[in-house]
């Protein structure tokens, strides 16, 4: 990010209260501040306290917008709140007043309200979690309304791996938009107090809000309890913020006085985040023991982290989150169904065991250090790095103008004024061709450049297209790529435009068709192909100028697939795409027999499209029988049976690779096999069989002369190695293949030429 950047932030929450959701608003503007970013946040209530807004007012390059005492708003009533529809009038103001490069938002209502609008489209980040987050809550409505949402809005943030896995097996338009955004934590600006044993009585803490579901009423009673124990405790509790609950219509009256009356428990009120730190430090042990009902929850405690980045120890629930996060060994977790004694038991252990309390403390402070504020600064400059990359390659555009067009306009940008810089209009891109699918990325990578301006004509098949829009299109552009050196590349050979340049991508199955024939090869400034072998080929077979035919790689985006892998991934081997027979699931299903002879562990995951929905591809006799043969043997095969699973092709990628430990690529040929780089990216070991030209593109460590040389290769790497030969693939392909490396070599090919 090498411009300064501006960001308008609002949250449909009150600055007032003390809790998760108005924390996370302050953390981030904290955090874009940090990152460099220039950053407006507009409240959506007047400020009764300043405790979450002081620590913004004196930061570089943040304003703090107050709609009510600045007047943008009339004031009604004692509490007034800025409705969703107010929210994005008053957003749209201050966007017309001083333009933003991105909006981040919180809150599904205000979200749906301003995707609706359209003011900001394209520019809408939205923090969701106020979502369904399990399939019984995943209804049709709902899961229409939030397709909605995510096809409107340029990010979503996410607060875990959970929730973002989740949303994106449900919601097709999250993935690739799905960026992940966890709560962030300052690290404190006092000395933490240095003891060797707890206080006596010991010193308990909780901050937040108070609700049933966290437990905060059962809480106060662990004084109590611990003393039946012959454990002297105490409990400090900080927050303004109890909430109704219409199954327990008594509980704010009742936690109100369990606050004011339970013995044992110190109240401290509403405070500063900051002095809220202080007191929970001068204790020895947090709690977050909440209600089973909450374990599923995709979401992660904040806080457990601001305990952690105090050295506190914490009692909470046994989850496989929070196993994730601390170790199943982890010594104070609770049950799920933990009941008062059970957490009891829990504090009393840390009493009676040194060492427990310290492992707890330990495991505690060393989650919390991915989670600060700086980290979470690190996160939002590398997430706005790629939304708004930067490229010194934009070329000035072309000097003619379109036949027979009007070039007014192109002399007016050329001319210069005394003492004013020349001015010059944006670059024209064109892309064309009837599958984009190998683009997404790198289309919204060139359309985020400064400078350049892009036009899609998509076909909507092989060799259908609107001839006037095609035209239309070559005429616009300084430079056309086309994609696939099908009949899109034919046209546009045949109706280039004077002073414009054209570039086509050649993949594979092209070479047998006729149109590299047809192509007007004098037209065009550069073929592109993906690997060096194909290269070759093209030259072969086609007869054209070498010095027209350049390599450049897929792109991968290896910051979507870097993701932790799950429990038991390293048992598990995956493949993507298994249409047409070429693609040999059969020796796939060679390595997973010779692996489960020795381990019933393995297991094959395949996510593809079944072949009978590749009309052309079922139409002929000979892959019928290969798919026959293939399901035939997997139903019949001892060691096969149950150990081959079917997953549905989709844009899930990223969340898929999580649970695949070796990615393998059986094919009998393949130009680059996009799947085996990817499943790298996410840290799978790959395994390949020799077909041409995979020793140009992959390490020869990963290639393998046989099915069975792979299943040896693979039941030889143990935990440890498994994991290093994981980082090893992922590095290979970040270096070589990442978005950013191969969307810098496409601008020098399309702009600089």
């Amino acid at each position: 990010m090498t411009r300064t950047l501006s960001a308008l932030v609002y949250g449909d929450v009150d600055l007032n209260i003390i809790d998760g959701s108005a924390v996370w608003v302050q953390s981030t503007v904290q955090a874009l501040s940090l990152a460099g970013c220039r950053t407006r946040l507009l409240l959506k209530s007047p400020v009764g306290t300043e405790r979450l807004i002081e620590p913004l007012t004196g930061l570089p390059g943040v304003t703090v917008v107050r709609p009510y005492e600045e007047r943008l708003l009339p004031r009604q009533g004692p509490r007034p709140s800025v409705s969703p529809v107010q929210a994005s009038q008053l957003l749209t103001r201050l966007d017309r007043e001083e333009p933003s490069d991105l909006l981040v938002l919180r809150g599904r209502r205000v979200v749906t309200r301003l995707v609706g609008d359209r003011a900001f489209d394209g520019r809408i980040w939205a923090y969701l979690t106020d979502v369904p987050q399990s399939a019984g809550e995943m209804t049709e409505a709902a899961r229409a309304e939030l397709s909605r949402l995510a096809d409107g809005c340029h990010r979503i943030l996410c607060q875990t791996e959970e929730l973002r896995c989740f949303l994106e097996a449900w919601l097709p338009e999250v993935c690739g938009k799905s960026l992940l955004c966890p709560p962030a934590v300052p690290v404190p600006a006092f000395p933490l107090p240095q003891r060797d044993r707890p206080h006596d009585p010991l010193r308990l803490v909780y901050t937040g809000k108070f609700a049933p579901r966290w437990n905060t009423l059962p809480m106060t009673r662990l004084p109590s309890v611990l003393g039946e124990r012959g454990v002297r405790a105490e409990l400090h509790t900080v927050g303004d913020k109890i909430h109704d609950d219409r199954g327990h219509p008594e509980f704010r009256t009742e936690m109100a006085q369990a606050l004011r009356t339970a013995p044992g428990v110190h109240h401290h009120g509403g405070k500063p985040r900051e002095e809220a730190m202080r007191i929970a430090a001068d204790c020895d042990l947090g709690l977050g023991w909440r209600d089973p009902l909450l374990d599923a929850s995709l979401e992660l405690s904040t806080k457990l982290l601001e305990f952690g980045v105090l050295g506190l120890p914490v009692v909470l629930n046994r989850t496989p989150a929070h196993e994730a996060l601390l170790g199943s060994d982890y010594p104070l977790f609770v049950p799920g169904d933990a009941t008062l004694h059970d957490a009891a038991g829990a504090v009393a252990l840390a009493v009676r065991e040194p060492r427990a309390r310290q492992l707890a403390a330990e495991r505690s402070v060393a989650a919390a250090g991915r989670y600060t504020l700086q980290a979470a600064a690190d996160r939002w400059r590398a997430h706005l790095d790629r939304a708004f990359p930067t490229s010194p390659l934009l070329a000035p555009p072309s000097q003619s103008a379109p036949p027979g067009g009007d070039d007014r306009h192109d002399r007016e940008t050329r001319v210069s004024t005394a003492g004013r810089p020349q001015e010059r209009r944006p670059l024209r891109l064109g892309v064309a061709g009837h599958d984009l699918k190998f683009l997404t990325r790198l289309l919204d990578h060139l359309r985020a450049l400064p400078g350049l301006e892009v036009r899609v004509d998509a076909w909507p098949a092989l060799a259908s297209h609107d001839p006037a829009a095609s035209r239309e299109l070559a005429d616009w552009a300084d430079v056309v790529f086309v994609e696939w050196c099908g009949p899109a590349a034919v046209w546009y050979s045949r109706h280039k435009r004077r002073g414009s340049r054209l570039v086509v991508r050649l993949h594979r199955f092209e070479l047998t068709g006729p149109w590299p024939r047809q192509v007007d090869i004098g037209a065009v400034d550069r073929v592109v192909c993906v690997s060096p072998c194909y290269a070759r080929r093209t030259r072969e077979h086609t007869g054209w100028p070498e010095s027209n035919i350049t390599v450049i790689p897929n792109w991968v985006d290896t910051a979507q697939l870097d993701r932790p892998k799950a429990p038991g991934a390293r048992f598990r081997l995956g493949m993507i795409g298994i249409v047409p027979s070429l693609k040999r699931l059969d020796l796939g299903l060679d390595v997973l027999e010779k692996l489960r002879a020795e381990d019933r562990r393995w297991h094959l995951s395949v996510k593809s499209k079944p072949p009978w929905e590749y009309w052309w591809i079922w139409n002929k006799p000979e892959e019928r029988a290969h798919y026959d043969a293939v399901l035939r043997r997997m139903q019949t095969a001892p060691l096969l049976e149950g150990a081959v699973v079917f997953d549905p092709f989709g844009p899930d990628v990223a969340s898929w690779l999580r649970r695949i430990g070796h990615v393998l690529s059986t094919s009998d040929l393949e130009s680059f096999h996009l799947a085996t780089a990817e499943g790298m990216a996410s840290r799978a070991v790959p395994a390949l069989l020799p077909w041409a030209g995979a020793d140009e593109i992959y390490d020869r460590r990963w290639i393998h002369e046989s099915p069975e040389a792979i299943a040896d290769a693979i039941a030889a790497l143990g935990p440890e190695q498994w994991r290093t030969a994981g980082e090893a693939a992922r590095a290979q392909v970040h270096e070589s293949f990442s978005l950013e490396r191969v969307a810098r070599d496409w601008a020098e090919l399309l702009f600089s030429g």
